[in-house]
């Protein structure tokens, strides 16, 4: 740690004007401790690797209320789950993923006026807490939900307000968890073809991304303006059918948000007849049994060095929110060595990946691990909690996870050379990021504790 020489003289100068006695805490604003003072880049390099909880609490169908008692379980289920467990939850946690996204299809047994099921509401809570409770991340989205995103060309003020009506009531309901909670904005069905035609021209892309774009800033603007911890919610903004190439265009724009604290979700099921289709062939692509070739290799690459440029080195963080392929039809070697390498490029890049896993899928909800141990020994030594770079919280002198009126007091004191003045994580103090600690870090710390 390098020290500014100019220190002594410019120390003096802030302390014959401003007196360490008056940083009392009733000088300054309440702080909320709920919410650690991580950016969001931070918050979601400190999730590792990810899992979804897949084809369970997003199954919906008319078919499951005529042929089922009409509880959260029947719906649960009806996608061939068995009922989740806690230990099922802290399987995930023991295979070694740091964040469980959890699709909800919230108009499961929804009342008049879009109204939340306080049954399903509390399912999912009861979910959310076995996931915090086992030390990892917990997402929560609106999902395919029966499709009625997809209608929104056609229907916009009333798809808005069902929108708008359901993220109100699930920002309300889930506003009082810390940050170990982040809200998604949608699942994949942000881009309609029905507007613009990828593979057809221009005609309607600028109408169908600003339609994309409006429903974002939407999502954003109810969440932070709900209360308790919401107004300062690290947000997962749904990019463009979430698609690598779509989302890297320049007429996806990020929301607008006053507290900074957004992520961009995108999808990898590249190639599709490895990564989408089982044994047979479609219209737009082959089945493929096998992956693993140099332009395998090549593509993957691109597709994540594209995500970096685009976000990551602009300060804007990545989840990559489902990535995966099927066992069915598919060569075991290959299996495991896509989706590995997905991991490793994706958390390479210092993005989020998360697993997509159904039942009978990636993870046993039985035995609760993966089904493949040499892809857990795999997925491990890319995420190896001792090779992992410590969460770095500005101002956290004191490394107790969180910035407050402790730390800035303690930094005076080291400042004074107090003897019992320690700075455990001195780098953190380190606020403009010249690799020494000066007065210019020191007035930072305090605006930062101001704001």
């Amino acid at each position: 740690m390098k020290v500014s020489k100019i220190f002594v003289k410019a120390l003096a100068a802030v302390l014959a004007v401003q007196s360490i006695t008056s940083l009392n805490v009733c000088a300054l604003p309440a702080k909320n401790n709920g919410m650690r003072n991580m950016t969001t880049m931070e918050l979601v390099r400190d999730m590792g690797i990810g899992i979804n909880l897949g084809n369970t609490f997003e199954a919906c169908g008319d078919w499951i209320a005529e042929w089922s008692d009409n509880t959260p379980s029947a719906y649960e289920t009806a996608w061939g789950s068995p009922v989740i467990t806690k230990e099922m939850i802290e399987g995930m946690a023991d295979e070694g993923f740091g964040v469980v996204r959890v699709p909800v299809a919230w108009s499961n047994l929804m009342g008049e006026n879009y109204t939340i099921s306080a049954d399903y509401d509390a399912r999912i809570h009861e979910i959310v807490d076995w996931v915090i409770d086992a030390n990892m991340y917990c997402i929560i989205n609106i999902h395919w939900d029966g499709g009625w995103v997809n209608t929104f060309p056609d229907n916009k003020d009333e798809c808005m307000r069902r929108y708008e009506t359901m993220w109100t009531q699930i920002a309300d309901s889930f506003k009082d968890y810390d940050d170990h909670l982040m809200f998604e904005s949608q699942n994949e069905e942000l881009g309609w073809e029905s507007v613009w035609n990828p593979w057809g021209g221009t005609e309607g892309k600028a109408e169908s991304y600003g339609l994309v774009n409006e429903i974002n800033q939407k999502f954003v603007d109810i969440v932070r303006a709900s209360g308790s911890n919401n107004p300062q919610r690290h947000l997962l903004i749904s990019g463009y059918n979430t698609g690598i190439d779509r989302t890297c265009d320049p007429l996806f724009k990020m929301p607008e948000d006053p507290a900074n604290r957004m992520a961009v979700s995108v999808h990898y099921y590249t190639p599709a007849g490895f990564a989408i289709l089982e044994d047979e062939d479609a219209s737009w692509a082959k089945a493929r049994s096998t992956w693993g070739t140099e332009d395998d290799f090549k593509e993957l690459y691109e597709q994540m060095d594209m995500m970096k440029t685009n976000y990551i080195d602009k300060g804007i963080p990545v989840i990559i929110g489902e990535y995966g392929c099927p066992t069915k039809g598919k060569e075991p070697d290959s299996v495991r060595l896509f989706l590995s390498s997905v991991c490793k490029a994706a958390y390479e890049r210092q993005l989020c990946p998360v697993l997509w896993s159904t039942p009978g899928g990636h993870y046993n909800r039985d035995t609760c691990q993966l089904e493949d141990q040499e892809l857990k020994l795999l997925f491990n030594e890319i995420c190896d909690s001792s090779q992992k770079q410590p969460v770095q919280i500005a101002g956290d002198v004191n490394n107790d996870g969180q910035f407050n009126i402790s730390d800035l007091v303690l930094v005076h004191k080291w400042f004074l050379a107090a003897p019992d003045a320690e700075l455990i994580n001195w780098q953190a103090a380190d606020i403009n990021n010249d690799n020494q600690i000066d007065v210019f870090d020191l007035c930072l710390l305090r605006k930062m504790l101001a704001n």
